[in-house]
């Protein structure tokens, strides 16, 4: 399953392996079996993280006008 999604992690997130992952955008890949999520900064940077560490990325789509 790929979601492909734009996705921010939240300060002091750790990767499954304990180390602290860089606050940036990323590409939300898949969320395995056991509960992790994958997400990419590119093609060769990848890591495994808690979802609920994970913020979508919000678009100004819900901009009201006023009248």
């Amino acid at each position: 399953m790929t979601i492909d999604n734009q996705v921010h992690v939240k300060a002091e997130t750790r990767n499954h392996k304990g180390f602290f992952v860089q606050q940036a955008a990323y590409q939300l890949k898949s969320i395995d079996d056991s509960g992790w999520a994958l997400i990419c900064l590119d093609d060769a940077v990848c890591y495994y993280v808690d979802p609920d560490n994970l913020e979508a990325d919000e678009d100004d789509d819900s901009e009201e006008s006023e009248s």
